[in-house]
């Protein structure tokens, strides 16, 4: 091994695989390891068969549950807004030719114990039984603002600049009760958790704003796609990208250890006793222990069933969140759930995830009020995993660390880590202004 890499990118995670793709399309020199025999890391998908020996050892699936070949159950559920940054990424780099994708049938929230469809529009607002008649015509004037907000037009902005107006003050300005405010901030912009609040209001307008864009692409019921077969496509695209500009892949590498120069910065890679010289290394935290700290936990519950979840209209694929009000939790909960109608179960079976960030130390009671929502299960397994990011400085050791996988099951949170790590690592930003038609859900697959 002794031709010299521009950049080695340890471990297939999907962050690993978008840097790998996006840095081999610049014409830089890559070399992809893993220490596994199979693409995705963390996030790869499993068979029925791997899924097992995975959650209960050497126990073999029941016969009624299918052919293992029929399952690809996703370790990070998540899934894609139609017009968010990850498609964007896709249609930038040309993946999206490797992968077909679905529209996803609904997107929904917890209130007061019961889930409801998620209202993006003034029209959908005034629908919606979230809400009561008065509070109806509040809501749908702050989505008419937010609808018809440009940034770079000023006549749009009735007067707030909203670099410094923040979220709770502009929410006043529409009278909007507590409850309101509670799906709008979690359903619809996707925040984690409040401290959204007390932050400049104009990145909540710009989430709400891609949520209704994306709603409106494929005027569906939510605004979220996801590639038949599972996210474990995914990774294993921007592989193929990444080969076609030149990059080389050696996966069941085992150690692959990272070697330094006398000042700290990253020399070269070594396993099975041959060193490959780089400049640069990309990696999930896994390979480099000692340059994270953990941060956290997360707790999720896969669910096999043979139904949709109920009162979500037989949606074969749905997001529901429950925000953490609701549950008395400091996080939102997550409930994904996908099906044969993406060709990720047998026929007939549905699979449900149920996700949070770890709060206490008993993932079945803490999962409980998402667990609950997916009425009679055929199989249930529950996975903990740690969370860590980085805490080495980048630009002293040329090391680029993935931080872990949140519990979101959407992928807004993820890409915005790999933008900023290509930052990093070339001083330059994707350009994310492409034709999005370029990515269609098509008709016959809707």
């Amino acid at each position: 091994m002794d031709v010299e890499y521009d950049v080695i990118v340890l471990g297939t995670g999907l962050k690993e695989c978008i840097l790998s793709g996006l840095l081999s399309v610049d014409r830089l020199k890559v070399l992809h390891m893993d220490r596994n025999d199979y693409y995705g890391g963390d996030s790869t998908s499993l068979n029925l068969n791997q899924l097992w020996k995975r959650f209960k050892g050497e126990e073999t699936p029941p016969a009624q549950i299918g052919a293992s070949r029929d399952y690809n159950v996703d370790m990070v559920p998540k899934f894609m807004m139609a017009n968010g940054a990850l498609v964007r990424v896709l249609i930038h780099t040309g993946v999206t030719k490797y992968l077909s994708f679905k529209a996803v049938d609904g997107s929904y929230v917890f209130n007061k114990g019961k889930i409801h469809k998620v209202p993006s529009t003034d029209m959908e607002a005034l629908k919606s039984p979230l809400m009561g008649l008065f509070e109806k015509r509040r809501a749908g004037k702050f989505f008419l603002y937010v609808q018809d907000y440009k940034e770079n037009d000023p006549s749009t902005h009735k007067g707030y600049d909203l670099t410094k107006l923040t979220t709770k003050q502009l929410i006043s300005k529409y009278g909007l009760d507590d409850n309101t405010i509670d799906f709008i901030g979690h359903a619809v912009a996707l925040h984690r958790d409040d401290s959204y609040l007390s932050e400049p209001a104009i990145d909540t307008v710009k989430r709400m704003k891609l949520y209704a864009e994306s709603v409106a692409r494929f005027q569906g019921g939510s605004p979220y796609i996801y590639p038949l077969y599972g996210l474990g496509e995914l990774p294993q695209g921007f592989a193929r990208l990444s080969a076609v500009y030149g990059g080389t892949y050696m996966l069941s590498k085992p150690e692959c250890k990272v070697e330094f120069d006398n000042e700290g910065k990253v020399c070269g890679v070594t396993s099975e006793g041959e060193t490959a010289k780089c400049k640069k290394v990309v990696c999930d935290p896994s390979y480099l222990p000692d340059k994270v700290k953990k941060v956290g936990k997360v707790f999720r519950a896969i669910a096999i069933m043979s139904h949709p979840i109920p009162n979500t209209a037989e949606s074969h694929s749905v997001q529901i969140i429950l925000p953490q009000k609701q549950l008395g939790r400091k996080s939102d909960m997550y409930v994904f759930c996908c099906s044969y109608s993406h060709n990720v179960a047998s026929k007939g079976k549905y699979i449900a995830f149920v996700s949070a960030q770890a709060e206490t130390d008993n993932p079945e009671t803490e999962l409980k009020p998402g667990i609950d929502l997916l009425g009679p299960v055929d199989e249930l397994f529950i996975d903990i995993y740690d969370r860590y990011e980085p805490t080495n400085d980048s630009s002293s050791d040329n090391c680029y660390i993935s931080t872990s996988y949140d519990a979101t099951t959407h992928f807004e949170s993820t890409v915005m880590d790999v933008l900023s790590l290509y930052t990093k690592i070339t001083g330059k930003t994707v350009d994310l202004s492409v034709d999005l038609s370029a990515a269609s859900a098509s008709e016959d697959d809707m």
